[in-house]
């Protein structure tokens, strides 16, 4: 893989709503956020002015709830801190797509797909998933061979995965989860190296995020080929 100007995921959410998914987002000021019904993220850049703050606070509302990812500024001490979670970036810096495993009916997920996706992720709390956050890119997902599937049609949803930040030259794979009734069978790596895999076919640099304390999870991504970044940390307030 070719090199890449990284700096952009310094600000992976900012750099999305300049860009790809520009028509998602929701302005005031220096802040920006994505449309709720999308994506709870929003962003500040990496150095905010003065102003900044109260853009946001003008954007979402007061006393409201401010998922500002991995950014590495923090707001003044009247708002209210909400969670902080250690975490990593990887980013893919060789391409491994492991063998399917026998029987694995791999299928694009769509709106009508989307009740099950939302139980799933209900089922397995892979991060933040909105009744909307398919339109973020690609989810693939795979589906048990038996049965009648609600939704989209054939089995039940057993594992997803899809795109989700977008920013110039990269796109991050999300919602990376697997029904419990299903876990140890590879399906989150196949998913995981074929999103992986289409990403790097249109010219992009797949990249992704863990939770630190999320080890078996860090350790697929690394045998998928993903190198760690950065260290981060996942933050939320309570706007004034």
């Amino acid at each position: 893989m070719g090199a890449l100007d990284t700096g952009v995921l310094d600000d992976p959410v900012g750099a999305s709503l300049g860009g790809v998914h520009a028509r998602l987002a929701r302005r005031c000021g220096e802040a920006v956020r994505y449309d709720p019904e999308v994506a709870s993220f929003s962003s500040v850049g990496v150095a905010p002015g003065p102003g900044a703050w109260d853009d946001l606070a003008g954007l979402l509302g007061a006393g409201e709830f401010a998922d500002l990812f991995n950014c590495p500024a923090l707001p003044p001490d009247r708002w209210e801190p909400e969670f902080a979670l250690e975490g990593h970036q990887l980013v893919q810096q060789r391409e491994v797509r492991p063998a399917a495993p026998a029987g694995l009916r791999v299928v694009e997920l769509g709106a009508a797909d989307v009740p099950e996706m939302l139980a799933l992720v209900e089922r397995t709390r892979p991060g933040p998933f909105r009744p909307r956050t398919r339109e973020l890119g690609t989810y693939l997902g795979v589906r048990d061979g038996d049965g009648d599937g609600k939704g989209g049609g054939g089995g039940a949803l057993l594992a997803m995965a899809g795109e989700r930040l977008h920013p110039p030259g990269f796109t991050e794979v999300s919602a990376v989860c697997t029904a419990p009734e299903a876990r140890g069978r590879g399906l989150a790596a196949h998913l995981v190296g074929e999103l992986a895999a289409r990403i790097a076919a249109r010219g992009e640099r797949p990249f992704l995020h863990v939770a630190a304390a999320n080890t078996g999870a860090l350790a697929l991504y690394e045998r998928l080929g993903f190198v760690r970044r950065a260290d981060v940390v996942f933050r939320g307030f309570r706007t004034p």
